[in-house]
């Protein structure tokens, strides 16, 4: 998609079925604290890599705000602008920037040495963003006192193997559909 170029009705209709897939991916859910275990990370990481960087990213963005208005998407089948108080709500503000980054990290590039670097920089960016807001929610927000480790304990640690068979799992699949990628942006 080139600059000012308006979306095409196929580009719509795949932006909105990794729309649909991250709200799928919120309903496979093992609560496991504030922020559950979920495939939605996956279909983020998968979008970027798929549909390009702007596309994955209006894709996510879609996602956020069908919950915000209440559509029940999030994990939990939750949704509505209470969503914004939970410890999990940064890790969707960063699905954005991962979709977007990850794709962008990965136009062009179809080849295994980029994925594996796009695959784990997007998900450092959700980190990056549902971390900081995690403690400010659980802190700030709620009144306790947990401290940096706590916050790493119950937001990264636990989802660290998880991680990586969603990145085993993304590049395993990437290769596979890789002739096929270059239709999809």
């Amino acid at each position: 998609m080139n600059k000012g170029q308006v979306l095409s009705v196929r580009d719509i209709a795949r932006i909105g079925i990794f729309t649909a897939l991250t709200a799928i991916g919120a309903f496979i859910s093992i609560p496991i604290g504030p922020v559950p275990i979920t495939l939605q990370s996956f279909f983020v990481l998968l979008s970027g890599i798929i549909l390009g960087a702007k596309k994955a990213a209006y894709s996510q963005v879609t996602y956020l705000l069908l919950g915000l208005v209440g559509f029940p998407v999030f994990a939990g089948f939750t949704g509505g602008l209470q969503s914004i108080y939970k410890p999990s709500f940064g890790f969707i503000l960063g699905y954005i920037a991962a979709a977007y980054f990850t794709g962008k990290l990965t136009e062009d590039k179809s080849e295994r040495p980029y994925i594996w670097p796009a695959v784990l920089t997007g998900t450092l960016i959700i980190y990056a963003f549902g971390l900081p807001y995690m403690y400010f929610i659980l802190n700030i927000i709620l009144n306790n006192n947990f401290s940096i480790i706590r916050i790493m304990q119950i937001g990264v640690f636990a989802f660290i193997p998880g991680d990586v068979l969603k990145a085993v799992l993304i590049v395993f699949l990437v290769e596979k559909i890789r002739p096929l990628r270059g239709e999809f942006k």
